[in-house]
């Protein structure tokens, strides 16, 4: 048996199989109808604010607020033909995330490149949310 795959090997698999978006892409994208999923948490989102018209939803419970079959589902992103952008710090877990929205059919999922601090970092709009 080989070795267990890595963390690194995770992610390069993981991004091999989505859509990265550049910053401007996915203000493009989002212009254009794409949902932008803010998976950072609370905190994070109150110190260093937020995308505009992007949907916090915590990465913990990503897969349920997604799934159209899911009671706990949120009602604004569960079409499975909706381009989803997901957005977490710096760009590694949304990676993860969407690869796993992929596997749960939603075709159109990738993230934000760099993810929220390369979003601002770029001077696009950011929103205070405290």
């Amino acid at each position: 048996m080989g070795r267990p795959p890595s963390a690194q090997d995770l992610l390069d698999a993981a991004r091999g199989r989505i859509h990265r978006h550049s910053p401007a892409q996915a203000l493009q994208a989002q212009s254009e109808g794409a949902i932008i999923l803010d998976l950072r948490c609370d905190s994070d989102r109150t110190a260093e604010g937020s995308i505009p018209g992007s949907l916090p939803i915590a990465l913990s419970v990503l897969p349920w607020r997604v799934d159209p079959a899911s009671p706990s589902r949120d009602e604004r992103p569960t079409s499975r033909e909706a381009t989803l952008i997901l957005v977490c710090n710096d760009g590694f877990s949304s990676s993860l995330a969407a690869a796993n929205l992929i596997d749960m059919g939603f075709a159109n999922a990738g993230d934000l490149e760099g993810g929220f601090r390369a979003w601002a970092a770029a001077g696009l709009p950011v929103e205070s949310d405290s």
